[in-house]
C-alpha cells in the first residue's frame, strides 16, 4: 500500500539539446538587444565626433592660408635719395610702388586706375614697408626685389568668400571699386592665396590687423608653462604617491589626505585660478601674465591627477615583487625604488603626460592671472625671460581671438584650435606608445 505511489511514477519531460527553451531565447534576445544598443551608442559617438572634426577642420583651414600680392620692385639710389628728401617720405615710396605696379599691369595689357588710398586699403602702409626694407638692405638698391605683401583682411575675406560684391558697402576699409583692382591683380597673377607660415610662427598683431596675427608666441608661452608644470608636478606628485602607497601608515590622517586629493581632482579649474591670483600675484607679487605664474597654477591643478595615476600604477605591481625583494634581504626603500618603481614607470609616465595634456588645454586659470589681457607681440629675448616676461598661451590666445569683433579673427581662433588639438593628440599618442612599449603583464 505504501509503494503504490512508486509503482506509477510521473514521467519527466524530456528536453532535447538541439531545441532552445523559452528562457534561453529570452536571454539570447536580451543579449542581442544589448549588443545593438552598444553598437548604436558607438555609431552615434563616432557620428558626433566626425561632425566636430569636420567643423573644426573646415572652419580652421582658412587660417593657414593668406592672400599675398607679389610685386617685382626696383629702387635706385637716386629714387631713394629723392624720396628721403620729401617731407612725407612714406608717401613718396608709395607713389614709386604704385607706378611700378601700374607698369606691370600695362605690360600684361591691363589698365586699371588706382591711387595711394586704394593701395592702402588693399595692402596697408606699403611705403613704410619699402622704406624699412631698403634702409635695412641697402645692397639691394638697383636690383629687382620680389616683395610679397599680405593683403588686408577684407581682401582676404573676398578670396575666401566672406566678403561678397552684392553685400559690400563702401567704407574706409574697402570699397567696391577696389574689388575691380583685386580682380585685375588676380588675372595678372599678382595676387593669390598662399600658405601662411606667419600664422604658425608669428605673434598676435592686435585688433587692427587680423591678417598678420599668429600663434607662434603663444606656443612658446605654453611651452614654458609646461616646463614649469613638469619640473614641479612630476617629482612632487611621484614622491607623494610613493609615500602614501608604500610607507604611510593607515590611519585617519592619511585617510583624510587621500580623500582631499580625490576631492581636489574634481575642483573646477577656475578655483585654482583664484588661488593663483591671491597667492602668487597679490601676496607673493610675482609678475602678472608670466608663464611662471601660469605654470605654478597649472601645477597645483595637475598634482591630484598625477598622484592618483601614480598610486594606481604602484598598486598594479604584484605584492610578490615586494615580498621577493624583502625575502632576499633588500630594505623597504630598496624594494620600492629598485623593483616596484621601475615596473610602475610606464603608468607613471602615462599619467604625467595625460596630466600635462589636461593642463595644456586649460583656459579658466589663465583668465584670472592676466594671460588673456596681455597681447604677446613677440618672442622672449632669452630663456629666463621666457618664464618671467609677460606672454600668452594657446588657449588664452584662442579665447582672445574668439572675443574680438572682426570676423577674420574667428578663422584664427579655429586655426588655433587645430594646432592645440594637434599638440593634445600628440601627447596622448606618446602616452599610449609608452604604455604599450614598457607595459608588463603578470
Amino acid at each position: 500500500m505504501t509503494d503504490a505511489s512508486m509503482d506509477n511514477p510521473t514521467p519527466a519531460r524530456s528536453r532535447s539539446l538541439s531545441q532552445t527553451d523559452p528562457n534561453t531565447r529570452r536571454r539570447n534576445a536580451a543579449e542581442r538587444r544589448f549588443r545593438a544598443y552598444g553598437m548604436a551608442a558607438i555609431l552615434v559617438g563616432l557620428f558626433f565626433l566626425t561632425v566636430l572634426f569636420v567643423s573644426i577642420v573646415r572652419s580652421g583651414l582658412p587660417a593657414f592660408t593668406r592672400t599675398v600680392v607679389t610685386v617685382d620692385f626696383t629702387l635706385t639710389q637716386e629714387q631713394m635719395d629723392a624720396a628721403e628728401s620729401e617731407l612725407f617720405k612714406t608717401k613718396a615710396y608709395s607713389n614709386l610702388f604704385i607706378a611700378s605696379l601700374q607698369e606691370q599691369l600695362q605690360q600684361r595689357g591691363m589698365t586699371v586706375e588706382f591711387d595711394e588710398a586704394a593701395i592702402e586699403r588693399l595692402l596697408g602702409k606699403v611705403g613704410g614697408t619699402l622704406r624699412a626694407h631698403y634702409q635695412a638692405n641697402p645692397d639691394e638698391l638697383s636690383q629687382p626685389v620680389a616683395f610679397e605683401l599680405a593683403a588686408s583682411s577684407r581682401v582676404d575675406g573676398y578670396f575666401k568668400g566672406r566678403v561678397q560684391r552684392e553685400t559690400l558697402q563702401d567704407s574706409r576699409f574697402l570699397q567696391l571699386s577696389d574689388l575691380d583692382l583685386v580682380d585685375a591683380l588676380e588675372e595678372a597673377g599678382i595676387i593669390k592665396q598662399a600658405f601662411s607660415w606667419a600664422f604658425i610662427t608669428g605673434a598676435d598683431s592686435g585688433v587692427d590687423n587680423p591678417g598678420g596675427a599668429g600663434i607662434g608666441a603663444s606656443v612658446v608661452g605654453s611651452f614654458f608653462m609646461m616646463l614649469v608644470v613638469l619640473v614641479l608636478s612630476l617629482p612632487i606628485g611621484v614622491a607623494a604617491s610613493i609615500y602614501l602607497e608604500e610607507f604611510a601608515p593607515q590611519n585617519r590622517f592619511t585617510d583624510l589626505i587621500e580623500v582631499n586629493i580625490s576631492n581636489l581632482a574634481a575642483v573646477p579649474s577656475i578655483v585654482f585660478g583664484i588661488l593663483g591670483l591671491a597667492v602668487f600675484i597679490q601676496f607673493m607679487h610675482l609678475p602678472q601674465s608670466a608663464p611662471l605664474v601660469g605654470g605654478l597654477v597649472l601645477s597645483l591643478m595637475t598634482l591630484p591627477t598625477i598622484i592618483i595615476s601614480t598610486r594606481a600604477s604602484l598598486k598594479a605591481v604584484p605584492p610578490s615583487i615586494r615580498d621577493a625583494a624583502l625575502g632576499v634581504g633588500a630594505s623597504k626603500m630598496q624594494a620600492v625604488f629598485h623593483h616596484v618603481l621601475p615596473l610602475a614607470a610606464p603608468g607613471i609616465l602615462t599619467g604625467t603626460i595625460i596630466g600635462l595634456a589636461q593642463a595644456l588645454g586649460e583656459t579658466a586659470p589663465l583668465l584670472l592671472i592676466g594671460m588673456v589681457g596681455f597681447v604677446a607681440r613677440g618672442y622672449p629675448e632669452g630663456f629666463v625671460e621666457g618664464f618671467t616676461e609677460p606672454n600668452s598661451a594657446m588657449p588664452a590666445q584662442i579665447y582672445t581671438w574668439a572675443a574680438r569683433a572682426d570676423v577674420s579673427f574667428y578663422e584664427k581662433a579655429w586655426g588655433g584650435i587645430i594646432i592645440l588639438l594637434a599638440f593634445l593628440l600628440t601627447m596622448n599618442i606618446i602616452a599610449i606608445i609608452l604604455r604599450r612599449r614598457f607595459e608588463r603583464r603578470w
